[in-house]
């Protein structure tokens, strides 16, 4: 969690969409326009932390509770989320969903 957020703030949407697992909902097939939506957020927002709550895994599958700050035009736009992750084959992780819990 702490890489993704971390690409997210310094743009480096190839990273995000490496470490995004294919058959997640949140994976978007046009390439080229979701790597300018991250791009986007990552020029129009302040990051200004990260806090962990909770990790965990069992087998191949993981688990992080999260908290998101973040500052865009000057106001707070920070959110809490608990973000699901799998493991794949070559045993890297991969973002495959979430549950908003603000």
């Amino acid at each position: 969690m702490r890489s993704r957020y971390a690409a997210y703030a310094m743009g480096k949407a190839r990273y995000v969409m490496e470490t995004t697992d294919p058959d997640s909902p949140l994976y978007e097939r046009d390439a080229r326009g979701w790597r300018a939506s991250i791009l986007n957020m990552s020029r129009n927002m302040r990051f200004v932390g990260l806090e962990i709550f909770e990790a965990g895994e069992e087998g191949d599958g993981g688990w992080v509770h999260f908290r998101a700050g973040l500052r865009q035009g000057g106001k707070d736009a920070s959110f809490e989320e608990h973000s699901l992750f799998r493991r794949d084959g070559s045993g890297q992780w991969l973002y495959s969903d979430r549950r908003d819990l603000e």
